[in-house]
């Protein structure tokens, strides 16, 4: 395996985590700032005020994006396991 095709795997496996984990992490930020700003309209300050609604975001999202979060993570191990011979030189 020469130095540049095991950069191009990391990177495609940093590329892929990335796209993989955007749905979740763009959902819990606009939750938070949702939760944030309806703490500051209500005055409520109570953790688990900020807490619940961001864990059922998380939660309504995973089950939302998870057939497309597999199929991406199906395609790149096929990929990953179909170029394995090139990978062993």
């Amino acid at each position: 395996m020469t130095p540049s095709l095991a950069v191009d795997v990391v990177r495609q496996a940093l590329w892929t985590t990335f796209w993989l984990s955007l749905p979740l992490l763009a959902i819990g930020f606009l939750a938070g700032i949702v939760v944030s700003l309806l703490q500051i309209v209500t005055s409520i300050q109570d953790a688990s005020f900020n807490a619940v609604p961001r864990l059922a975001a998380f939660l309504a999202a995973l089950v939302l994006f998870l057939p497309w979060m597999l199929a991406k993570i199906m395609t790149y191990t096929t990929a990953v396991f179909g170029d394995l011979a090139r990978y062993a030189r």
